[in-house]
């Protein structure tokens, strides 16, 4: 397992500085099919891409995706706040990541969705200066992941016909969104279940969309239909509920949205709020982040799941990186670019077989923008 400050310590000390020249920031949006959860409904994924060159001659790639239901952030305001970030960077040491983003943490609270994508460039970097794919400079191995594939809310009986048609394309978790309406959440659940028979996972995310009562009303129901787990019953401002969902749910619990970053995680692991955790790159603003999220769980008996929000190939493959070199993440939510996509603005990076991800050994995070696409996006230079 690779340490971070010794990372950071041995790039200080052996290895001169490559300094970072330039940023391109692109707004990367992406159509999509719309995708409902318990939030709302987005029709094109809100997604930021960024280029940060430097004097050794190549540069690192950055994405993240604007969920602003969940973050509170959106395109727009990831665009502003990458100007100010890469203006802050301009001529300083690509290779000080810790350096680099206590800058941005110093600048501004928050805004980790955008943070994110500059943490990404950092590694992508990092791992290309030492001539490696990412998940080795991480201390990481291969291993098979396989993502769950995701439901999005739909009318009774729409959604039971769409878990048919991933069972016939050989699925075998299911991510169910729930949390509109807790009567008919357990019909939902009720009917797909009974669709697919036993042989799938049927895991369900809330979304937050549930009061305590509903919650526990909706996961007591649902404890005979087998759910593996369900992610975020409630609002943030409920967590001081959880332990009491905990003894009364035969479903286990996962946190999402009450957790950002690895203070919220110690504060839900302590006071027994969840079962698991799900670590997202928007939510920690990037690698750094997640990883002490992962370590403090680990620590701790609490596996992890590698989530997203509507990010292209481009953040999957970093997300892949990252998953190979944390082996406390035994769940992966990585179907974010199959989730209605419309366009694939990625050259290189994560492949699927199925629903099980791959990436070729290639310096650095291996994915990277396609210029006929690029070349359609809004485009910042700094």
């Amino acid at each position: 397992m690779f340490k971070l400050n010794r990372i950071n310590r041995y790039f200080r000390i052996m290895i001169p500085p490559v300094k970072i020249t330039k940023v391109d920031i692109y707004r990367f949006s992406i159509p999509m099919v719309p995708f409902t959860i318990s939030t709302g409904t987005m029709d094109h994924a809100q997604n930021v891409f960024i280029r940060v060159h430097t004097d050794a001659g190549f540069y690192g790639v950055g994405e993240c995706s604007a969920f602003p239901m969940i973050v509170g952030e959106t395109q727009d305001t990831c665009l502003i706040m990458a100007k100010e970030f890469a203006r802050l960077w301009i001529e300083k040491d690509a290779l000080d990541i810790e350096g680099r983003l206590q800058q941005l943490h110093s600048f501004t609270a928050g805004n980790t969705t955008i943070k994110g994508a500059f943490d990404m460039a950092l590694y992508d970097i990092a791992a290309k200066h030492a001539g490696l794919p990412l998940y080795q400079f991480l201390g990481g191995t291969k291993r098979v992941v396989e993502s769950d594939i995701t439901i999005g809310i739909a009318a009774l009986g729409v959604m039971a016909q769409k878990a048919l048609e991933f069972k016939a394309s050989d699925a075998h978790i299911l991510k169910v969104k729930l949390g509109k309406n807790a009567v008919e959440d357990v019909e939902r659940v009720k009917q797909i279940r009974e669709a697919i028979g036993d042989d799938l996972k049927i895991r369900i995310d809330a979304n937050q969309g549930w009061s305590f009562d509903d919650a526990v009303f909706a996961l007591q129901a649902m404890g005979k239909y087998d759910i593996e787990f369900c992610e975020q019953p409630m609002r943030t401002w409920d967590d001081d509920r959880l332990p009491e969902l905990m003894k009364l749910s035969p479903v286990k619990i996962m946190a999402d949205e009450s957790v950002y970053n690895h203070h919220d995680a110690r504060k839900q692991i302590n006071s027994s709020s969840c079962h698991y955790i799900n670590i997202k790159l928007a939510k920690s603003g990037g690698i750094f982040e997640a990883k002490q999220i992962h370590d403090l769980a680990a620590s701790k008996g609490i596996p992890c799941m590698m989530g997203g929000m509507l990010e292209s190939r481009i953040a999957l493959s970093a997300k892949l990186h990252f998953v190979y070199a944390s082996p406390n993440i035994k769940f992966y939510d990585m179907d974010t670019c199959m989730l209605g996509h419309l366009a694939d603005p990625c050259v290189g990076g994560v492949t699927y077989d199925g629903y099980k991800l791959d990436i070729a050994d290639a310096p650095g995070i291996g994915a990277d923008a396609d210029e006929t696409f690029l070349a359609k996006c809004e485009k910042i230079a700094v």
